[in-house]
């Protein structure tokens, strides 16, 4: 999601109703492109964190602090100097452009009522923090920008200030319904493009709202619209920026069925009809949580691709050796040929001419003429000693491949398991156990180190409450499942678990009550979810008291076995069930 104008109008509402009036209790600068300001205001303390980084400038409120080097850097030193104990007056967004700016009111050397302007450009590489003078004069900025490295405008001490226009694009707040038909409905591209290159501070997400929200194809050509659809696309414009106008926002962050964010927005996103939604009270928290979140994921998709290359090798070696192991127990289905040719040789063979090569005999197992083939160098005794060696050989190969193949299944099916639980992982102590039983079962060799483990938080199981109040547990991996399932339930919970499939298991704490009929359906949807068939429409669950659940003696972590349970089938989704943090 691009940190667009409809963001930044969030944010400014935000700042408007905080922190006007607030007085500069701090500044920092953490970072070479980034500034920590505190201000106290209305007896609280807000911690504003401003980021003109390259790859990702922000603003917005945290509760987080920062550490600041020893001596400050000379922007650092400056706002100090003239507006550490400043006032903010007001807080503006230009036009609707990527930019906000604070007035602030400051005593001079010799007392007298300053104003000076910080404004925060928010424009993806081209970001800064430029400092003004009432004549908006730049003082200072974070970034030096001269003419060498920009044509467009110079942000230098001493040089006027002024927002580049880089491209003509009308006012989304006062454009006419006139020029928003010329501009938009007449541009050689697709309709969601003509809308964000046509406004100011439209992102493309944006755009695609308002098609969707206008029912209209954001990738037909722009050209393409009729009269009647363009009235009515302008007017779903119009009713959208009524919104911003009047502050009617709704941060929020859409998620996808993995849980991991894909959107965030100051809006609702209709587009996204289907998937889950949280809602927030500030554009801070979402813009903070939306972040850390993408961090986490990244980090630990990074940390864990490790353990999954290892999963995914060991995986398909056991594929393959099932193929194989799989062919050659299909071979062995030729043994009771050979046994019956040994039983008819030995039982009409008495009569037969030296040197055949074959002869015919009734099967008395299934009344029908078969031909045997004989070697003719070979008496009819050593025919028959031959094929009854054959068939206690294949006899011994079956029964050693029954054992092969039913331990490679089990170790595909324990890979399995530990390749969704890598899927459920959010937390580094999550992928701690993952790893702890991959040595164990000596996936990965154990390195012996006269150095102690660095301590981590031990990785818990996730927890939910039904809509009626049962508590509902998961686990993140085969650990988590067993200890879950066989220390944790008591004989009358419920277990459930995806059928013939990796998931995690699922327990729903009963208190020796009988469970109603929405919690089984929503610990239902939680096991299809934790499991490997989250993506598909419906997964077929089974569902049973604990006591009913049993672990076979040297079974891998996870492994159970159970009998008369019984069976649901529902769509994996966990909208609307409750998670405890």
């Amino acid at each position: 999601m691009a940190f667009d104008g409809i963001t930044i109008a969030n944010m400014v509402k935000e700042f408007q109703d905080t922190i006007v009036g607030g007085k500069i209790n701090k500044i920092a600068q953490p970072e070479a492109d980034e500034l920590l300001i505190t201000i106290k205001s209305n007896k609280t303390q807000y911690r504003l964190l401003i980021s003109a980084s390259a790859s990702l400038p922000l603003i917005y409120f945290t509760d987080k602090n920062k550490t600041s080097p020893l001596t400050a850097p000379n922007f650092c030193m400056l706002l100090r100097k003239h507006i550490g104990s400043g006032r903010i007056v007001s807080v503006t967004q230009p036009d609707m452009e990527r930019a906000i700016e604070f007035e602030i009111e400051h005593l001079n050397e010799l007392g007298d009522l300053c104003h000076k302007i910080l404004v925060v450009e928010i424009m993806g590489k081209h970001s800064n923090i430029i400092f003004l003078n009432e004549e908006r004069m730049i003082l200072d900025s974070i970034k030096h920008i001269s003419g060498n490295v920009s044509s467009v405008r110079e942000v230098l001490p001493g040089r006027a200030y002024f927002l580049p226009k880089t491209q003509e694009k009308y006012n989304p707040m006062t454009v006419s319904e006139e020029d928003f038909s010329q501009s938009v409905c007449e541009k050689p591209v697709n309709l969601s493009k003509a809308l964000y290159t046509s406004l100011t501070g439209i992102s493309p997400c944006i755009a695609e709202e308002i098609c969707h929200r206008a029912s209209l194809d954001g990738s037909q050509p722009a050209k393409s619209l009729t009269p009647p659809a363009k009235e009515h696309l302008f007017h779903t414009f119009q009713r959208l920026m009524e919104d911003v106008k009047e502050g009617n926002f709704q941060p929020n962050i859409v998620y996808n069925e993995k849980e991991e964010p894909v959107e965030y927005a100051a809006l609702p996103l209709t587009k996204y009809m289907n998937a889950p939604v949280k809602s927030f009270s500030s554009m801070s928290q979402v813009l903070e949580q939306y972040y850390a979140q993408k961090d986490q994921i990244t980090r630990i998709r990074q940390k864990s691709s490790d353990l999954r290359r290892i999963v995914q090798t060991a995986l398909e070696r056991n594929r393959k050796k099932l193929d194989l192991q799989s062919k050659q127990m299909k071979d062995t289905q030729k043994m009771d040929k050979y046994k019956v040719y040994g039983e008819l040789i030995n039982t009409y063979g008495y009569n037969l001419e030296e040197g055949c090569k074959s002869f015919k005999a009734l099967n008395y197992y299934t009344n029908e003429e078969i031909t045997i083939p004989l070697d003719p160098t070979m008496s009819p005794q050593e025919n028959a000693k031959k094929y009854f060696d054959r068939y206690n050989k294949l006899k011994r190969t079956a029964q050693a491949l029954e054992e092969q193949l039913k331990d490679t299944e089990e170790e595909i099916q324990h890979l399995e398991s530990i390749s969704t639980a890598l899927d459920i992982a959010l937390q580094e102590n999550d992928l701690s156990q993952i790893k702890d039983e991959l040595t164990e079962y000596g996936y990965i060799k154990k390195h012996y180190s006269g150095n102690k483990k660095k301590a981590m938080a031990k990785s818990k199981p996730l927890h939910y409450i039904s809509s009626d109040g049962y508590h509902i547990y998961i686990g993140k991996n085969n650990y988590q499942n067993d200890e879950l399932t066989f220390k944790f339930a008591t004989g009358n919970d419920w277990w459930f678990h995806a059928k013939k499939m990796a998931g995690s298991h699922v327990i729903v704490k009963s208190n020796n009550e009988e469970l109603p009929d929405r919690t089984f359906e929503e610990a239902g949807r939680l096991a299809a979810y934790y499991s490997s068939g989250r993506t598909a429409p419906k997964v077929e669950i089974d569902y049973i008291q604990k006591k009913h659940v049993k672990k076979p003696n040297g079974a891998k972590p996870g492994f159970v076995v159970y009998y008369t349970n019984y069976s649901l089938m529902i769509e994996p989704d966990i909208s609307g069930i409750e998670q405890v943090e």
